[in-house]
């Protein structure tokens, strides 16, 4: 089969294709014939060389694809029906895993970013049955491809983690992103008001027909001033940070009293600091989160069936051009999710 492989760190030129051999299912595994896949900046990373992986790697967390060979102890996938990826690999067995939070676990990893795991960048992947969700009557490949990591990390920092309430304030930084354009969606879903950031005019007008009350351009400078005016001084019940260090001080600004900070990326920066005068005396929360469970999956996947949540899709790549759509993504000119059409590659 064909599979998209980076053989060394460096830029997207490092992606080449090459010729793996198909792999056989396993007990309690399931061969998926990849029909999408979506590109996320875990991938970026990886072939960058920022995670330690032997090389050469085939990246890709997920995708959707249809069954194509069931291992033993398998129940619930049947060759040839429809199916979406949740990412997350862990033991199946402990107590995170039978509660449908899998990220908990601590032999947690994830699809296409762990050593010796390929990723949904090739033909076939081979991966737990337990890791596969029927696919819903009417939801294409490419809109699939894009809840596994976007979208179940929105749902799990809004509605697990946060605890959304209807009447909420909620800050969306970079709301024209993967992970942005779903939480926009979550959030005026259960009922809250929506603030968000995005780069330019253009994405921000993007942004209010999402559903955000208003976007601020956030190349004009700090947020926290704005979120302010926006809320009579009051500030944000909810706030995401997905990017880390660089505007973490800007974030904590921007939280009301009893707010709640959510966590979940690291690329500007791994290390801020937190006054934590201000924490305990505002009473706020600062809370992290990485992907999100089956059962986040699973609740994520039964809105965007029902219509409630649309998949923002920029632009779809053939298999082969990965390479292109990591520039793309790295340039940061698309709003909503990119996707790799590995069938027609």
């Amino acid at each position: 089969m064909t599979a998209m492989r980076c053989g060394r760190g460096g830029g997207p030129e490092v992606l080449a294709p090459g010729t793996v051999a198909v792999p056989r299912p396993g007990p309690g595994e399931v061969l998926l014939r990849v029909h999408a896949a979506s590109v996320n900046f875990l991938d970026v990373w990886l072939r960058r060389g920022a995670l330690t992986l032997p090389l050469p790697h085939t990246p890709g967390c997920d995708g959707a694809g249809v069954a194509v060979a069931v291992g033993p102890g398998v129940s619930g996938v049947t060759p040839g029906g429809a199916y979406l990826i949740h990412p997350g690999l862990s033991c199946g067995v402990c107590s995170a895993c039978a509660g449908g939070q899998g990220q908990l676990c601590p032999q947690f990893a994830i699809l296409g970013a762990a050593p010796r795991v390929a990723g949904t960048y090739a033909e076939f992947v081979l991966l737990p049955g337990r890791n596969l969700l029927p696919l819903p009557e009417g939801l294409d490949m490419a809109a699939a491809a894009t809840l596994g990591v976007a979208g179940v990390t929105a749902w799990h920092l809004l509605v697990t983690r946060a605890r959304l309430r209807p009447g909420d304030t909620v800050l969306v930084p970079g709301a024209g992103g993967g992970v942005g354009t779903f939480a926009v969606q979550i959030a005026r879903l259960w009922g809250a008001r929506v603030l968000a950031t995005a780069g330019g005019a253009e994405k921000c007008q993007k942004v209010l027909k999402l559903g955000a009350e208003a976007c601020f351009d956030h190349s004009r400078g700090a947020v926290a001033p704005w979120v302010r005016e926006q809320t009579g001084g009051w500030g944000a019940d909810v706030v995401l940070n997905h990017t880390g260090a660089e505007r973490f001080a800007d974030d904590l600004a921007a939280l009301a009293v009893g707010g709640r900070l959510l966590v979940c990326g690291t690329t500007t920066g791994a290390t801020a600091q937190l006054p934590l005068r201000d924490l305990f005396s505002r009473q706020q929360s600062v809370l992290g989160a990485r992907l999100g469970g089956i059962s986040d999956l699973h609740a994520l996947l039964a809105r965007v069936a029902a219509g409630a949540i649309c998949p923002v899709i920029d632009r779809t790549f053939p298999l082969r051009q990965a390479g292109e759509a990591h520039a793309w993504l790295e340039s940061r000119g698309h709003f909503g999710k990119v996707v790799l059409d590995v069938r027609n590659g």
